[in-house]
């Protein structure tokens, strides 16, 4: 049986809480992806296909927010998995002048599968002056494997004038308890934000040889191209 202590059955309820604050009302952001490759962790969710992607966020005066943000996807064909929705509860804030935290559970689910592939994992982002931040997460349950697991990244963005950036990353995850092995990713992207609210990323991805083993024909070396709105 797995462990329970990740899971949300309670997520509705945490959102409703985290846009009780009367004192200030909630704002509420989204915005539309379209892309070459859906890239997660430096693994292809989707084949190498091309995916639509959107999502909505709605922040209280008090830090707390809710998200929800959606995609197709691809698996193994037994799976029949062709969507997924994350669900995100958390509390985002400045801790100094050039420090910022973001604490959240996150939620991956993937309705209409044959198999039971939805799971929790705990997130915490620290960034630096806006352009620098490392995040961890962890999950008992990682991967929908009933085992732990833990990710770390850190990453940066370069602004390059009012209309370009840089932006890379680099990540581990690891997989021992899961998959008995862990692998290492890394991402460096150039954006152009050529006309608001729409914005034109290319970004190359690329993996070391413990991801190619533990995900076939999905880690590698891949490039994807988007276009993103927001609003």
């Amino acid at each position: 049986m797995r462990n329970p202590s990740l899971r949300t059955p309670t997520l509705a309820c945490v959102f409703l809480l985290a846009l009780a604050e009367p004192a200030a009302a909630a704002t509420v952001s989204g915005n539309a992806t379209l892309t070459t490759d859906y890239l997660w962790r430096g693994t292809s969710q989707t084949q190498g296909d091309p995916a639509i992607q959107a999502g909505f966020k709605a922040a209280a005066g008090n830090g707390l927010y809710g998200s929800v943000w959606g995609s197709n996807v691809e698996f193994a064909p037994e799976t029949h998995a062709s969507s997924e929705f994350d669900f995100v509860v958390g509390w985002a804030g400045n801790l100094a002048d050039d420090w910022a935290l973001d604490l959240n559970l996150t939620h991956y689910r993937y309705p209409g599968t044959t198999a039971d592939l939805n799971w929790s994992e705990l997130n915490g982002t620290v960034t630096w002056k806006q352009n620098y931040w490392a995040q961890v997460g962890w999950s008992n349950d990682a991967l929908a494997t009933d085992r732990n697991g833990t990710y770390a990244q850190l990453g940066a963005r370069v602004p390059l004038g009012e209309q370009w950036r840089l932006e890379g990353a680099v990540g581990h995850y690891w997989l021992d308890d899961a998959y008995g092995d862990s692998y290492a990713h890394a991402q460096l992207g150039a954006v152009w934000a050529f006309k608001a609210p729409f914005e034109l990323r290319v970004t190359a991805h690329a993996t070391d040889d413990s991801a190619k083993r533990l995900f076939p024909d999905l880690a590698g070396s891949r490039v994807e191209a988007a276009l993103q709105a927001s609003f």
